[in-house]
């Protein structure tokens, strides 16, 4: 399934605060992103498929599309619009295979072998790839993959390649410029009142 270009992607903070994340998901989908990842691993099952419903509700008039971290059965019992698939988790042909051809897929990559690989075995509508630059949200001593990684993964394979981790509206232009497709995060849109604005402003840097 084709997303048009640049992809922009609101990622959940996963503090299992499911009012403040539903907040974030209705002013993210009525400022124009493209994709919200629920990403929430604390909470039990009942709780994740409560909030990806309702989730769904909330971008339902929108263009945005709902992906469900690593969970299948989340996804389509809560009527979600795709999956996005770690690096080492169930193959994509395998959740097309049960899906349909509809249904959203994405998968992390974090070098350029698994981008390559990823391409190679099918099934992904597109690829996240990072962590791009040092992000609040990884530990200290994660690997960072660097802008040059990000444009030999982008120049190697056809699938969509989006940005992630340590995203800011600096970065955004450096970002495209790289050849991805778009971007994720999670802290570039903490600011609730600010999301409409970030949009405009990496939409702006994509198009420049």
């Amino acid at each position: 399934m084709e997303i048009e270009r640049p992809i922009i992607c609101l990622v959940t903070n996963g503090l299992a605060d499911a009012a403040g994340t539903l907040l974030r998901v209705r002013e993210a989908a009525a400022a124009g992103v493209d994709l919200i990842q629920i990403r929430e691993p604390g909470l039990p099952d009942r709780a994740l498929l409560d909030l990806t419903r309702r989730a769904c509700d909330a971008a339902r008039d929108s263009r945005a599309r709902i992906v469900v971290n690593d969970r299948l059965d989340v996804a389509l019992a809560a009527g979600a619009h795709g999956i996005h698939l770690r690096a080492g988790s169930l193959s994509a042909s395998r959740v097309r295979a049960r899906a349909g051809e509809t249904f959203l897929i994405g998968r992390s990559v974090h070098q350029l072998e698994e981008a390559v690989a990823a391409e190679r075995e099918g099934g992904c509508d597109y690829l996240f790839f990072g962590t791009v630059f040092p992000s609040p949200s990884k530990p200290e001593g994660h690997r960072i993959a660097g802008l040059d990684a990000l444009r030999e993964a982008c120049d190697r394979v056809r699938v969509p390649v989006v940005a992630i981790g340590g995203i800011t509206r600096e970065r955004a232009a450096a970002v495209g410029a790289a050849g991805a497709a778009g971007i994720a995060a999670i802290n570039l849109f903490d600011d609730v009142g600010g999301i409409r604005s970030t949009v405009e402003f990496v939409r702006r840097s994509f198009d420049t």
